[in-house]
């Protein structure tokens, strides 16, 4: 791009006020980009100290090298592992890739995100048709409206 090129560009569509303790867990779903508002989330979990809810965090890309902010994920749960959990989920993962592959599925919503309930809420955020899946996925899951957010 050069100086005066044009753009289009949406979002972000939703608002949460975040409230240390608010919920004793946060699951988070995240493509592409859509880490910006789980990585903002995952970082005041973590640094504040009398904040003891648990986050654990799906991030979906296209190839290893499309994973943002992957040093600091990585930091984060390796400083906090009872705060903070992260999960990669790739569509063309190298050879001997350990995490998930395809696109996220209930297996992986199931085995790496809070189970519904009272004290979860599951944030979304990613390009339209992952965020429909996703929903679709929870749903099936037995999460209701009530736990979920979408950025």
């Amino acid at each position: 791009m050069k100086i005066g090129d044009k753009i289009k560009v949406r979002g972000p569509h939703g608002l949460m006020k975040y409230t240390p303790n608010m919920k004793k867990n946060i699951g988070m779903l995240a493509g592409g980009s859509g880490i910006t508002p789980m990585l903002q989330l995952a970082r005041f979990i973590t640094s504040t100290p009398s904040d003891k809810t648990k986050a654990s965090l799906i991030f979906a890309n296209i190839a290893e090298e499309d994973i943002l902010c992957r040093a600091e994920l990585d930091s984060l749960a390796q400083q906090h592992p009872d705060k903070f959990a992260r999960f990669y989920v790739l569509e063309k993962p190298p050879g001997g890739w350990t995490m998930g592959q395809g696109y996220v599925s209930q297996e992986h919503i199931k085995a790496n995100l809070p189970a519904p309930g009272p004290d979860t809420l599951i944030c979304l955020c990613g390009p339209p048709p992952m965020l429909g899946a996703m929903s679709k996925n929870l749903e099936a899951l037995g999460y209701t409206k009530d736990m979920i957010f979408q950025y």
